[in-house]
């Protein structure tokens, strides 16, 4: 009888140790894209898609929706986006002339907009997880033909994370699908659309934790001005990279360290050995 008594105290520790995780069906995600005031793609996502993996691995791993690939396999009438010349883009005559000029990449960058509003259907709230205009980018990555934006904002982990805040990193790229010539039009196939949440040391944040810090999110005041919502992604920026070189920089002298005692206890050693 001691032993199932204690048996059962070590199970209502456990649980009640345990982190708690709600239900993610309570999320519905309104994505909109805007290319020179005009929406070339709108989508609804119900819940957070794999969250119910095998086991458990979804809360164990980097948390991350790919919002294109979620649709194409349950929306089979989910068109392509693309951005062309009829949208205001300018024409890419040759991808070699882009890349010395950039202004097709210019061009994106100052049209795109995006908007990624989570709500939380049991409180009634929602929150825009996007900086609306792209906080970053690169051109050309990973091949030629692709064009990376990076929107994003800062969230609090307060009581989730020991950095007690995270970024939410919304990924959106094109792909060059034709170029302009006498029979087709210059026009960019969007690829990927994505979301991950990503801690102060650069590593991303598996779905139990993402889950939670989600739902605070929606329940702590939020900025409407998206002037401060860029302003906060450039600071958590500059002290995410002084945070980096603070760390090479102990990582070096440790090595500067290493390496003299290295060097002291050879000294030694032959020194012994004469």
């Amino acid at each position: 009888m001691s032993i199932l008594k204690n048996g059962l105290k070590l199970n209502i520790t456990a649980m009640r140790m345990r982190p708690k995780v709600f239900h993610h069906q309570i999320f519905v995600s309104i994505v909109d894209i805007r290319y020179k005031d005009k929406t070339i793609c709108s989508r609804v996502l119900w819940g957070i898609p794999n969250a119910n993996g095998f086991n458990g691995w979804f809360y164990n791993c980097p948390f991350r929706v790919d919002l294109l690939a979620y649709s194409a396999i349950n929306d089979d009438q989910a068109d392509e986006v693309t951005v062309s010349l009829s949208d205001g883009l300018p024409p890419i005559w040759s991808m070699e002339r882009e890349r010395k000029d950039g202004k097709v990449w210019q061009e994106l960058r100052d049209g795109i907009r995006l908007s990624w509003i989570l709500v939380n259907k049991k409180t009634k709230k929602a929150a825009n997880l996007s900086s609306w205009s792209p906080i970053g980018g690169q051109r050309h990555w990973p091949t030629e033909n692709d064009f990376l934006l990076r929107f994003g904002s800062v969230l609090p982990a307060k009581d989730i994370l020991p950095c007690q805040v995270v970024e939410c990193i919304l990924i959106m790229k094109f792909r060059v699908a034709r170029i302009e010539d006498e029979e087709t039009h210059t026009t960019l196939k969007l690829t990927e659309l994505s979301m991950q949440l990503g801690d102060m040391e650069g590593s991303h944040v598996n779905g139990r934790n993402s889950l939670l810090v989600l739902k605070e999110a929606l329940s702590c005041p939020r900025s409407k001005n998206y002037s401060e919502a860029l302003e906060s992604c450039q600071l958590y920026s500059k002290v995410q990279s002084e945070l980096k070189e603070e760390k090479m920089r102990y990582e070096n002298r440790l090595d500067t360290l290493w390496i003299l005692g290295s060097i002291a206890a050879c000294a030694t050693f032959c020194l012994y050995c004469l």
